[in-house]
């Protein structure tokens, strides 16, 4: 699967603060690579030959496969936490705020599923350390989410009696998206945002307060 197709939601590319081209290039060849391959079936030189170079070229810039990975998790964790953050402090309601969070980071997924997949379902492959660093940012996005929830919760919007058990579910249910969206398929990035946002106000008991 090309990243060249990621775009369909629209998103600013997320490598575009990367540099040398090289080091860029790079990246985006191991994306394709460790979301068609898998990342143990993935090899350096597939890395390499993906993006038009050597295998030794590639050790100027990444050490090993595995701060490839690095990279790219943390990259894109970074991404959705700032998806996440801007929606949880906007102004407006709780409901207002969770369907902004809910519809911008099912539209990320949708529309980067390449990179949100590798993103997403390649940590067991980390390192003690890289993986520790990982799992803190999940938390902060983790964080972020039920922060709305509880929020909600207190001014009588939502009605929810395990916060922790739903600020799972929603975060899994988003994350999801990146599993089967077809770029191809009946539905926009967009329109599987509005409609899994409504689904989620549902779940929380918020439909009446967004009709």
């Amino acid at each position: 699967m090309s990243t060249a197709q990621d775009t369909a939601g629209g998103e600013t590319e997320p490598w575009e603060g990367v540099t040398p081209d090289a080091a860029r290039r790079l990246l985006v060849a191991a994306v394709e690579a460790f979301a068609e391959r898998g990342y143990h079936a993935t090899t350096t030189r597939d890395i390499a030959g993906r993006a038009g170079m050597s295998p030794a070229a590639l050790y100027i810039h990444y050490k090993t496969k595995e701060e490839l990975l690095h990279r790219i998790s943390r990259i894109g964790h970074d991404r959705a936490l700032d998806i996440l953050r801007t929606a949880a402090r906007a102004e407006g309601s709780a409901t207002d705020r969770l369907a902004e969070a809910v519809s911008s980071f099912v539209r990320w997924h949708a529309g980067r599923r390449t990179t949100a997949r590798v993103v997403q379902y390649e940590l067991d492959a980390l390192g003690p350390e890289a993986r520790a660093e990982i799992l803190a940012l999940r938390r902060q996005v983790d964080g972020e989410v039920r922060g709305i929830i509880e929020e909600g919760v207190a001014s009588g919007e939502f009605d929810v009696i395990d916060v922790h058990g739903t600020t799972l579910a929603v975060l899994s249910l988003c994350i999801d998206v990146a599993r089967w969206f077809n770029v191809d398929g009946p539905r926009t990035p967009d329109e599987v945002g509005a409609l899994y946002a409504d689904l989620v106000l549902r779940m929380v008991g918020a439909a009446k307060q967004a009709d």
